[in-house]
């Protein structure tokens, strides 16, 4: 399968210092991916004026210099960057990660809500989550946060019609197919349906983000007391989530 859609590339100027490229319309796996390995093809062979690139679920934004790399010499040279990834080989090494879920802790039964609205048993519903394999789309709107999916078509459940003031950091929230993963407390009008001890973001580190888009997840259950545990230890500056690498496109089941 090709990752890189059949579309044309659409360029938007954003102020007069940003291009953003837009690969698809809609959310897509396939255009995520091409987003992605857009993005790579931008920071691997680097365009002289390019400031940053920030990929989002379909577009890449791209921060220029004006006085060193006019817009129409720029957008040449990322529609050659576009090309160059069609037929580029898709077995690329992929980042695994197993993050430990207490289901159920600390969301005011939204996890019961949501067994509803699928029409599962909670179990059911803890037993098809842990099991999915969650691709990280983006990440955005906090720092850490994680976009995740896309899941099953009968997950396609509405957001919340209020806004919760504040959900703690390691709150899994589902929402439209797709699961979110905060690592600070934030407002959301998603609906919670566990906590992990896992926080992706650690401002001391030179790198703040252990999780990166294009990194695959699986959630394993935990109960609350092994939470608790995993909390302190986590806490105490310890890894309660574990990485392996795995050269090619993941599955349907974690390795």
């Amino acid at each position: 399968m090709n990752a890189v859609p059949s579309v044309n590339p659409v360029f938007r100027m954003v102020g007069e210092s940003a291009l953003l490229v837009e690969l698809g319309d809609h959310l897509d796996l396939d255009i995520n991916r091409a987003v992605q390995q857009f993005d790579r093809a931008v920071i691997d062979e680097p365009i002289a004026g390019v400031i940053e690139t920030a990929p989002t679920l379909r577009s890449l934004l791209v921060r220029f210099d004006p006085l060193l790399v006019s817009h129409q010499a720029l957008q040449r040279q990322l529609i050659e960057r576009v090309q160059s990834i069609r037929e580029g080989d898709e077995a690329v090494v992929t980042r695994h990660w197993r993050v430990p879920v207490c289901y159920g802790a600390d969301n005011e039964g939204e996890l019961s809500e949501v067994a509803s609205l699928l029409n599962m048993t909670v179990e059911q519903v803890i037993e098809e989550h842990s099991q999915f394999i969650h691709r990280v789309l983006t990440l955005g709107f906090a720092p850490g946060f994680l976009y995740m999916g896309l899941l099953p078509a009968h997950w396609h459940i509405p957001r919340l019609e209020r806004v919760k003031a504040e959900v703690p950091a390691g709150s899994i929230s589902v929402a439209v197919r797709q699961t979110v993963l905060t690592s600070t407390p934030i407002p959301t009008g998603w609906r919670t349906i566990g906590i992990t001890p896992f926080s992706n973001f650690n401002p001391a580190q030179s790198s703040p983000f252990s999780v990166e888009a294009g990194d695959e997840i699986q959630f394993y259950p935990v109960g609350i007391e092994k939470f608790k545990v995993l909390q302190q230890a986590a806490a105490a500056g310890e890894s309660v989530a574990q990485c392996m690498e795995v050269r090619g496109q993941g599955g349907e089941s974690f390795p």
